[in-house]
């Protein structure tokens, strides 16, 4: 998509630059399709602005419109934060080889290769279905209109699915370094060992806050979007059956489908998060738990001791650089401000309502 254009340099390290080839790439792609969300959006607009004064055709504009505006922050939510993301990412590397030095074996992710290419083409295939459904069930939707969105439906989809990979990836690596450090202490339970492992797990909950420092724009941007739209889409629901009763017409159920798809990415997105944060401290902290402590020495009780501080100091969580915590506490939140607008936005349509009565 044009979004990321960053690349693997020769010695494995992720790299990126503003002449690179894969931006030269990005800047293409991004010419062409900025030319078809031009033309479709001048369609949008003159709807919105000039055409039928009809109530459902206002909220299918604003839509639309509403859709478009991803496209316009790829430079500020995408390639200004490149190179952080590259800093993330060779994060990785370090980590990897210390779990190497301290485990003597190799971190696997089972599957990674396998899990990308298919979540890959289910985002595409998604984005296709999600587009061709309201094509059908909206008015003034055409299947022209489809290839101003397309890319934009599916970076959506793959900024979900690239959080969800990152979120697993993290869990993956903390579950191997739970498994190991419990092996390793139910053999010998030693101070050094403990204090290597306790190294390690601070290492990856840094690879944790890292990558929400940097996805930080691309994802606040991404929750304020899911947000925006879904708080519209119940609106444009819930305005219908004000107006005609709950009769499900294409108009209400393709209105409900789009707050839905919303609703579901930003679940995963805060879920995955949570899984994450969760996975990383709770396992290593029952392995320590359940030592017996009559059976050690006391620097080793000690180094259980540094290692439970640690964890309570330093608790794994996803921050976007302070402006939120992700996990299933923003989707309650999210579901408390959606709903404190929409009850707003109604209380005005109910007036007018009463008014034109």
């Amino acid at each position: 998509m044009g979004v990321m254009p960053v690349q693997r340099g020769e010695i494995g390290k992720i790299t990126f630059g503003w002449t690179s080839k894969p931006m030269i790439y990005a800047y293409m792609f991004y010419c062409v399709t900025t030319l078809l969300v031009v033309l479709v959006g001048y369609e949008r607009i003159d709807i919105l602005l000039n055409k039928s004064k009809r109530f459902d055709e206002y909220i299918y504009a604003i839509i639309f419109i509403v859709y478009l505006v991803p496209h316009f922050l790829i430079p500020y939510v995408g390639w200004s934060v490149a190179y952080e993301v590259c800093d993330y990412k060779n994060s990785w590397g370090t980590f990897q080889l210390n779990y190497y030095k301290i485990t003597g074996k190799d971190l696997e992710f089972p599957y990674l290769s396998t899990l990308i290419g298919v979540i890959s083409l289910g985002c595409l295939f998604l984005a296709v279905g999600f587009l061709l459904t309201l094509s059908v069930l909206l008015e003034g939707f055409t299947l022209y209109h489809t290839t101003g969105y397309l890319h934009i439906i599916t970076m959506i989809n793959m900024n979900c699915a690239l959080w969800y990979i990152n979120c697993r990836a993290i869990g993956n690596a903390s579950t191997a370094v739970a498994e190991s450090f419990k092996k390793d202490i139910d053999n010998y339970c030693a101070d050094y060992i403990i204090k290597h492992y306790r190294i390690l797990w601070l290492e990856l909950s840094e690879i944790l806050q890292r990558l929400g420092n940097a996805y930080a724009r691309t994802y606040s941007t991404y929750s304020l979007f899911m947000m925006a739209n879904i708080t519209i889409s119940l609106y444009g629901f819930t305005s219908e059956i004000v107006d005609h009763g709950i009769k499900f017409t294409f108009k209400e159920i393709g209105l409900l489908v789009d707050a839905v798809y919303c609703i579901v990415l930003l679940f995963i997105f805060c879920d995955c998060s949570h899984q994450a944060s969760a996975n990383i401290a709770d396992r290593v902290q029952w392995s320590l738990m359940e030592v017996n402590l009559n059976s050690i020495d006391q620097s080793a009780i000690k180094e259980i001791q540094l290692f439970l501080v640690a964890i309570q100091m330093n608790p794994p969580k996803v921050s976007l650089r302070g402006y939120t915590v992700v996990n299933r506490e923003l989707i309650t939140s999210s579901i408390a401000t959606i709903a404190i607008y929409l009850i707003v936005l109604l209380q005005f349509k109910i007036s007018l309502v009463s008014l034109k009565g």
